[in-house]
């Protein structure tokens, strides 16, 4: 078997749902990446979602760089419409839930309302993150350092090397592929088969191309981007992906 081939094979199978979001291996287990960036673990009816950033708008303005303030009601609308699709037993939150420790402090109340409203559908765990390690402690759910879920550990930032079961957020990865001679970008999900790195999930959340030295030694193989589309998501081999 030439080396191209055993990377082939050594990926995690793939088969797209009718929503197109895309069913993935990871270490092993069969997980779900879906079209909004979040992760669906079925058989415990867990919902994972990474780096929200709320209130970033709001931080922003604070400084002087005034942009609009909508992106806390747009990402919560899309985690809201996860949970209408999906009804969760469990939202599990991987850290920079918040732009900043006083990002709970500038919500405003019927954002506030709208998060205790996820926590009374399903068991809400805020994994803390570097963003918000402060500032967590007046909403509802539970706080972790991490957590396990069908035998995969969910945590914020990816520890360094190899790290089989891990499935983490922080580097807000992101591809770029060139097609119709023209560059697209689009946020997307990192695995190699046996650990998984989430996209941001919040409306205002940038982004780090999967090139970048930040990924080194992370993954045993080069990993596959699972790209955000529309309406699906687009697995992109490695060999596709273009710096910026």
């Amino acid at each position: 078997m030439t080396a191209t081939a055993q990377a082939q094979a050594a990926m995690p199978a793939l088969a797209v749902s009718p929503c197109g979001a895309l069913w993935v291996r990871v270490n092993g287990r069969p997980v779900q990446l879906r079209v909004s960036g979040a992760l669906w673990l079925e058989a415990e009816r867990t919902l994972v979602a990474a780096d929200l950033h709320l209130e970033k708008g709001s931080a922003y303005a604070a400084r002087g760089q005034l942009l609009p303030p909508y992106d806390t009601p747009a990402t919560l609308s899309r985690l809201e419409a996860e949970v209408r699709a999906l009804a969760p037993a469990r939202i599990v939150l991987l850290g920079d839930s918040f732009h900043d420790a006083r990002g709970t402090e500038r919500m405003l109340p019927r954002d506030h309302a709208r998060i205790a409203a996820l926590a009374e559908a399903a068991e809400l765990v805020w994994i803390v993150g570097n963003h918000d390690a402060e500032g967590l402690d007046d909403l509802p759910g539970r706080r972790a350092a991490e957590w396990t879920a069908e035998g995969l550990v969910l945590r914020h930032e990816p520890q360094p090397g190899p790290a089989p079961g891990e499935v983490a957020g922080h580097l807000h990865p992101c591809a770029k592929v060139v097609a119709a001679r023209r560059g697209v970008r689009r946020r997307c999900f990192a695995t190699d088969g046996s650990r998984l790195i989430l996209p941001a999930f919040g409306a205002y959340a940038g982004g780090l191309n999967l090139l970048d030295a930040a990924y080194a030694g992370m993954f045993a193989r080069p990993p596959m981007a699972c790209a955000l589309g529309a309406d699906r998501v687009h697995p992109l081999p490695f060999a596709r992906l273009r710096p910026d």
